[in-house]
């Protein structure tokens, strides 16, 4: 941590290389990525990201713990994911920036590497290989939360 309380960009990438969309990049493409990578810290309690709201990037939480919530139609919420360190969401706002499908709201201090998506884009148009590797993941996992449900 250098004396702005960030990460270097070493650091950001070795926390990168634990993220399972990311396992199958290269070092220098984990490098490059982190040159991208925006911390965010959040307290108890926080929202990280809204349901219905503009989707613009990934999380993933680096320190801390966070739940998926959905408002159902008659205002209940549902609890429907939790989230640890290397575990990541809003991989579907990379692609579309559509609205976000749940809350997210932190049970402790939780920090986030946040990648937005117009960097996303940029690094994916430089990088083919790049985005190759990652969109065969976020396919994986896709078929994977298919299974489940």
């Amino acid at each position: 941590m250098n004396e702005h309380g960030t990460h270097s960009e070493q650091e950001i990438a070795l926390a990168l290389v634990k993220v399972p969309l990311l396992r199958n990049l290269t070092s220098q493409q984990l490098k490059t990525l982190a040159q991208v990578v925006v911390e965010r810290e959040f307290p108890a309690g926080a929202k990280i990201v809204e349901q219905g709201a503009e989707g613009t990037g990934l999380f993933i939480i680096a320190s801390g713990h966070a739940n998926a919530v959905i408002q159902q139609p008659d205002g209940s919420l549902v609890t429907v994911n939790s989230f640890g360190p290397t575990d990541f969401f809003g991989e579907m706002a990379l692609l579309d920036e559509g609205p976000r499908t749940a809350t997210v709201i932190t049970s402790e201090p939780t920090r986030c590497l946040v990648i937005a998506s117009w960097d996303f884009f940029r690094l994916m148009k430089a990088d083919s290989e790049m985005a190759v590797n990652i969109l065969v993941e976020m396919s994986h996992r896709f078929r994977m939360a298919l299974k489940a449900e």
